[in-house]
């Protein structure tokens, strides 16, 4: 029995005993339940008058009455205005995930273009991540698909080179790509530096917006060719301006009138959001992407977006203009924080007309249609996790399945394979792979590899977080195998004292026929499902799934074992040097056999270098 007196004290009176030590400087507060997790983090001008409103024992929405009934205690952190106020509170609500908190779920990476600067005839390529390499960069792009396309439209018209600086060294005749007029081949001389920088320069100008004017220059220098008899370039600028003038018929649907801006619009329905992004740049239209965040167990509309923009852009730089379908809560210090980041005016703003409006009416229609498309695969995805429940013998729905696999040949380069399923479908951000370690790959023991892949998995989940408070815990285990297989993992379990998770095997009846699966749970006879059933095809795809993931980490690490060079062992060779000297020698043979002179004139070797390799081949004999 429970003694009253461990019991914590929670509510609005708790939070009142706080007011008598707060001033009204700007700051950041953080509400914790009885086991001190964190239930929300708020930002405040005034952190006493907004505790205050806490302190209030009615008058609150349902959602922030509950959150008042958790709380037990309050931290606080003042800082020296409202706008570090609010960067702090979103550093902590990423790092702290607060149920009440909006959280947005997907901080992927955006991919932009970049035409590198770093060499004569520079490269156009697909980038992502950190801007540091020295370049023109044009984006961001709502997916790699995006970005392949306008590349495509670039090799066309401005025939641009997009292979490596080593590949583009070593061609001694064009590639395919000059065949089918897809690049100038500046590799072989087909065309001087100073021809090739300028279609470079009529390239930016394109990613700028100013396809017209390249179009106006193009035609120009036709009739030049043309005047001057040199009949063949005249052929060819006719056929860029032709693909010119397809790319500028498929961007009819950009806007005129807006250059630079992100479309930004919310749709809310049963308790779900979707956030859709429009990325327009140089008065094109450069992609869209949803987002579904977590609604902070029933935030309003103005608090999720503001909470989105805030997160957003955490990691991305803001464009000129965001446009929103509805107003956040705290416009103006949206509107500071971003232009903050950016470094430039950023205008933040709710268009009521023209074609501003159009385009927010435009996501805010995708937002809409995307969360419909949702909800009805969400409501088809619990029918089946309750089926599941039934057919395995569950307690309940289960919110996070765990399917494992493992891929070998012949124990070589055996790889595990973990992907996770729950309500929302497959969770691909939580999917991991193992490479085996122990004897078990090499001697093919299928077994033992399962056992290394369960023990590691779930000594680290005990280790992070051994009182089961994360959502990172399974309800169910997926085994691809039979009683065998599930036996070992059941020993695994038992042995780290977490064997209260249900665990099944999937294995394949007597014909190894697809719908003659048998089931296999320890303690009971393997049974099997109707051939018809939506259960067992939802499991078959649980199954595939994982076996596809399993086989693709394999093939990469084999693919890679293949690819592998002597020079990988040798310490400081990293991929840059490993590149010049293949590049320089043509091979690792060559590379062994070359004398200290030699690799010393390779770029980026230093003498001191070039005796440690000189040395480690030496030693090798």
């Amino acid at each position: 029995m429970t003694d009253s007196a461990d019991i914590l004290p929670t509510g609005h009176q708790v939070i009142q005993g706080y007011l008598k030590t707060l001033d009204g400087s700007p700051g950041v507060y953080r509400m914790l339940d009885a086991q001190s997790q964190v239930l929300y983090v708020g930002k405040a001008r005034n952190l006493r008058a907004r505790v205050s409103n806490y302190a209030r024992p009615s008058g609150h929405s349902g959602r922030i009455a509950r959150m008042i009934r958790e709380t037990a205690s309050m931290m606080f952190l003042t800082t020296r205005t409202e706008t570090e106020a609010l960067l702090l509170e979103q550093n902590l609500i990423k790092q702290l995930k607060p149920r009440y908190n909006v959280l947005l779920r997907d901080d992927k990476s955006f991919p932009d273009i970049l035409i590198a600067k770093d060499h004569a005839f520079p490269m156009i390529r697909k980038h992502r991540g950190k801007r540091g390499k020295d370049g023109s960069y044009f984006g961001p792009f709502a997916s790699a698909g995006a970005v392949n396309r306008t590349l495509n439209q670039l090799q066309r018209v401005f025939l641009l080179r997009t292979c490596s600086d080593p590949v583009f060294e070593s061609r001694t005749r064009p590639c395919l790509l000059h065949q089918i007029k897809r690049c100038a081949a500046p590799c072989v001389g087909k065309v001087s530096a100073e021809e090739y920088n300028g279609l470079i320069a009529d390239a930016e100008q394109f990613l700028k917006g100013r396809s017209t004017r390249v179009q106006a220059d193009l035609a120009r220098d036709m009739a030049a060719a043309s005047e001057n008899m040199e009949f063949e370039r005249a052929a060819a600028l006719r056929d860029r301006i032709k693909a010119l003038t397809q790319v500028q018929q498929g961007q009819s649907i950009n806007p005129k009138g807006v250059a630079e801006a992100d479309v930004i619009a919310l749709h809310m329905e049963g308790g779900q959001a979707c956030v859709q992004v429009f990325f327009i740049r140089a008065n094109q239209s450069w992609g869209n992407r949803d987002f579904y965040p977590k609604t902070g167990a029933g935030a309003e509309a103005p608090e999720i977006l503001e909470a989105f923009l805030t997160q957003f852009y955490d990691d991305k730089e803001p464009p000129r203009m965001v446009l929103l379908n509805t107003q956040v809560d705290n416009p103006d210090l949206v509107q500071a924080v971003l232009s903050e980041r950016a470094g430039r005016k950023v205008v933040v703003g709710v268009p009521q007309r023209g074609e501003k409006a159009e385009l927010v009416e435009n996501a805010a229609r995708n937002a809409r249609e995307s969360l419909a498309r949702r909800m009805s695969e969400s409501a088809t995805q619990t029918k089946l996790l309750d089926g599941l429940a039934e057919a395995f013998g569950l307690d309940g729905a289960p919110q996070r399945i765990e399917v494992y696999d493992n891929s070998h040949i012949q124990g070589s380069d055996a790889v595990g394979g973990m992907i996770v399923a729950g309500p929302e479908g497959f969770l691909k951000s939580q999917y991991r792979k193992f490479n085996i370690r122990s004897a078990a790959g090499a001697n093919s023991d299928d077994f033992g590899m399962m056992r290394e892949v369960l023990t590691r998995r779930f000594e680290r989940l005990l280790k992070e977080d051994p009182d089961r408070q994360s959502d990172a815990w399974p309800d169910l285990l997926l085994i691809d195998g039979g009683a065998g297989q599930v036996s070992a993992v059941h020993e695994v379990m038992a042995g780290l004292g977490v064997d209260d998770i249900p665990m099944v095997g999937v294995a394949k009846g007597i014909d190894r026929d697809a719908g003659k699966e048998e089931f296999h749970r320890i303690g009971q006879r393997p049974f099997a499902l109707q051939r018809n059933d939506p259960v067992l095809y939802f499991v078959q795809r649980l199954r595939d799934e994982a076996h596809r993931w399993a086989i693709g980490a394999h093939r990469t690490k084999r693919a890679k074992a293949v690819s592998a060079t002597p020079l990988d062992e040798i310490p400081g060779v990293g991929a840059g040097r490993k590149r010049a000297l293949l590049a320089h020698f043509g091979s690792a043979k060559a590379v062994a056999r070359a004398g200290l002179q030699d690799l010393q004139a390779v770029e980026g070797i230093s003498a001191q270098m070039a005796q440690n390799i000189h040395d480690f081949f030496h030693a090798k004999g």
